[in-house]
């Protein structure tokens, strides 16, 4: 017991002496990035001076979506050619821009190595020039905090200072917090546009070890006109699968737009989404969205990254009706299901005809990821009022006429949802509920919402591999 209590004194001096002693007391023992290191000033430069502390082997985190730091970027990819880099490494999410690192003339300089795919890597990865990590949304931090990934420098997005020091990380806290704690250099640009959100986006920023300050505006997706199929797949949604009290999840695109533009007659909505649309905003104005019935963080839209138009961005830009979280809370499964009514809301690429969903991948080539589907998914069936609704949403046929219903998934295609995760398949032919169906019964109600130009060719594949008719019993 003595020797105990000594050990520890010896340890509490040790420490003493060292705190005594350094300049940046608490950061000898903690990386907080919300916590202030004392007498240190942020130094701003230009971005190409704020870039020059890469080096060849160098692995570099880069934050993404709306918040892609596309000015360091750019001065990242002119300082590796310039400077006949090699071998580094930039690790991302989705990312925003043209992704110039990732090109032809900079295969030998640097390696995209992506936790969730845009379209700027994506021929990167299919020519073998950029890596991807299947990896659900919410474990991505863990690969920072185990030490799997070690950034030696991250880029990072913030909004301006304010008058304590701090910065925020805006529009994406996603698995930014994690990265930045495990970076050995910081590096910001700190943009007058970047909306300043609450939650975990606060940054303090005596820990970037250089700074850029700018003024342009962040990337916008949506606003364009919807489909007469994503509308009725929108309202079918809206009229037969959300309820008043529900608490929502979806991605961007247009079918989630058309859900939430045919909710406007509801009422006590909330929103516990890794990302939230545009949409979201008219229905707050109208009180559509009250997040009242929430019973984790009741009065407040959760969210953990966003990308979307200006008036989306002015809507969150020091709200305190929003929170911006960390992604492994966000998407854990089981902060998911204590929200009530959880209504999962998700997309896809094909469906089979046992139910496999396909969202990552067209055959072979990559093109996404896993994202939050399987989190929010399961998140929703495990439901703890038993009343969540996990929804796979997707047109009936593409747009050269192919059917998104298929007898089997394209070689090579990755089954990103199981066909035991899958309940509601929706079409603009309507809704199949697979949930305890065998599978000549999926099968059955799968071809009920494909096209009808594909529904007879189905059938007959549904029964070269089934050995059986599909029935509804």
């Amino acid at each position: 017991m003595i020797s105990t209590k000594l050990s520890k004194l010896q340890k509490f001096s040790k420490l003493s002496a060292l705190l005594a002693n350094s300049k940046n007391t608490y950061f000898t023992y903690s990386n907080q990035i919300s916590q202030p290191i004392p007498d240190r000033p942020t130094k701003f430069c230009s971005a190409e001076e704020a870039v020059q502390c890469v080096k060849s082997g160098d692995t570099v985190f880069v934050q993404g979506a709306a918040a892609t730091p596309m000015v360091l970027l750019e001065a990242l990819t002119n300082h590796g050619k310039k400077n006949n880099l090699k071998d580094i490494t930039v690790v991302h999410m989705h990312t925003e821009g043209p992704a110039l690192y990732a090109q032809p003339d900079c295969k030998d300089i640097f390696r995209s190595k992506s936790t969730f795919m845009g379209g700027n890597v994506r021929a990167a990865v299919a020519d073998g020039r950029g890596d991807s990590i299947p990896i659900f949304l919410h474990e991505i931090p863990i690969l920072f905090r185990r030490k799997l990934i070690k950034p030696d420098v991250a880029l990072i997005h913030s909004s301006t200072i304010d008058k304590h020091g701090y910065g925020s990380l805006g529009t994406s806290v996603d698995c930014v917090r994690a990265a930045l704690e495990n970076s050995k250099v910081i590096v910001a640009q700190v943009n007058k546009q970047m909306p300043r959100t609450f939650g975990d986006s606060i940054i303090h920023s005596s820990h970037f070890d250089a700074a850029v300050e700018i003024d342009v505006p962040l990337p916008e997706h949506g606003g364009r006109g919807m489909t007469a199929v994503e509308e009725k797949i929108g309202s079918l949604i809206a009229e037969n699968l959300v309820e008043d009290g529900a608490t929502l999840q979806m991605g961007i695109g247009n079918i989630p737009d058309a859900v939430l533009n045919a909710l406007h007659n509801h009422k006590d909505l909330g929103i516990h989404s890794e990302m939230f649309a545009g949409g979201v905003v008219d229905l707050v104005n109208k009180g559509c969205v009250t997040n009242d019935q929430k019973t984790y963080h009741r009065g407040r839209i959760v969210g953990s990254f966003l990308i979307g138009t200006k008036k989306l961005y002015d809507f969150v830009d020091n709200n305190p009706f929003i929170e911006m979280l960390e992604i492994n809370y966000v998407n854990n499964v089981g902060i998911v299901a204590r929200n009530p009514k959880m209504t999962a809301i998700n997309s896809a690429i094909e469906v089979d005809l046992t139910g496999q969903v396909c969202a990552d991948s067209i055959g072979t080539r990559m093109y996404s990821g896993f994202g939050g589907q399987v989190d929010f998914i399961r998140g929703a069936a495990e439901g703890f009022d038993g009343k969540g609704k996990p929804i796979i949403a997707l047109p009936s046929s593409t747009n050269k006429g192919q059917s998104k219903i298929v007898p089997i998934l394209k070689p090579g295609a990755g089954v990103v949802t199981s066909r035991a995760h899958v309940h509601y398949v929706v079409t603009e032919y309507g809704i199949a509920n697979l949930f305890g169906k065998s599978l000549r019964q999926r099968a059955y109600e799968l071809i009920q919402i494909a096209h009808p130009d594909h529904r007879a060719e189905l059938e007959k594949a549904a029964f070269e591999r089934l050995k059986c008719m599909p029935s509804p019993n």
